[in-house]
């Protein structure tokens, strides 16, 4: 059995608390894993003066991979998102948002499967948006053929590899005929080398109601940025809310997994946060490292879990805490 070395940021509030019960989890199913833990966001500007320190990004870099917490990000004041700090740094261009209905989680569409692929390094989401005048402010939208044949391409790949049958390109051609045109033009011209897989497109107005109403239709869907960031939280709600969504950031010299969800810092401290999503974040991380058996197990206990119904946390209706739902899993990865 090969030894990793990962990366290990707990984030803010209740980052630490999901963090540990995930790593407990993942050292029951018996992966022998070295964890380097490094600090971002708020506690690095403390600690370094900057928001993404290089220890941290120079320790994604080596080890390649990583598994994070949330991280606190003001609105409208204060430092800029770390998180597109990371992304930007690190050329993690593909955020991938598996969208999974769980047993016994109450939902309008308890079989419902399937994945988001978002451009992660352009488009509005990049932030680059300046003071015209005072009382105007300019944001500029920038897509790139390189940037959008890259995730288009992701996209096809990742259906091949996992088996699915449809991609689906999410746009606003309709409008932004050069931007968004761009996009679907290089979505197209990737689909050529992929006939095995069905290939259409939907504006991005359409598909989000088409998601309330029909969301079976959808297997893969990839999109632009600030897209992407609507519509995965929007098909999170679709299976029980963002405690359940969980994502990475993918690129060519690393990937960051993560909890898609924010840092609550109402309950931190409290031993009740749901630990779901970071801990299906890092069984990604666990198939992305090639410990497929020990991610399928871990994920097989997960759902037990869940089937059973007794030991699941308040946000979901259940009384357990945070190392009470643990500790039903590694009961479950031990039998």
């Amino acid at each position: 059995m090969s030894k990793h070395t990962i990366t290990l940021i707990p984030g803010d509030g209740i980052g630490p608390e999901i963090i540990a019960a995930t790593v407990r989890i993942i050292e029951a199913s018996g992966v022998d894993i070295e964890w380097e833990t490094q600090i971002i966001g708020a506690q690095a500007l403390e600690k370094y003066g900057t928001t993404l320190p290089e220890p941290a990004v120079e320790s994604i870099r080596r080890n390649k991979v990583a598994l994070k917490g949330p991280l606190t990000t003001p609105i409208g004041k204060g430092f800029t998102s770390v998180n597109v700090g990371l992304r930007k740094v690190l050329d993690l261009y593909a955020n991938v948002r598996p969208i999974r209905a769980l047993p016994n989680i109450p939902c309008k569409y308890p079989h419902l499967d399937l994945v988001i692929v978002r451009e992660n390094t352009e488009d509005l989401y990049a932030g680059l948006e300046h003071i015209v005048v005072p009382g105007v402010v300019e944001s500029i939208k920038v897509i790139t053929e390189k940037a959008s044949t890259r995730i288009s391409r992701y996209a096809f790949e990742f259906a091949r590899r996992e088996g699915r049958k449809k991609v689906t390109a999410v746009h606003k051609a309709n409008i932004m005929k050069l931007s968004d045109g761009l996009f679907l033009e290089c979505f197209y011209n990737a689909a050529k080398d992929f006939p095995e897989i069905t290939a259409d497109d939907k504006i991005i107005d359409n598909c989000c109601m088409q998601l309330v109403m029909n969301p079976q239709q959808f297997d893969v869907m990839v999109m632009e940025n600030l897209y992407g960031d609507i519509v995965s939280d929007l098909c999170a709600g679709l299976i029980g809310g963002l405690g359940l969504a969980p994502g990475a950031n993918i690129g060519e010299i690393g990937a960051v997994f993560e909890a898609v969800h924010g840092s609550a810092p109402d309950i931190a401290g409290q031993g009740i946060a749901n630990p779901t999503a970071v801990l299906m974040a890092a069984i990604l991380m666990l198939k992305h490292i090639g410990e497929r058996d020990a991610a399928e197990r871990t994920e097989k206990a997960m759902l037990e879990v869940f089937a059973d119904g007794t030991t699941i946390t308040k946000d979901l209706g259940g009384t357990a805490k945070t190392a009470d739902f643990a500790n039903a899993i590694i009961d479950k990865l031990k039998n």
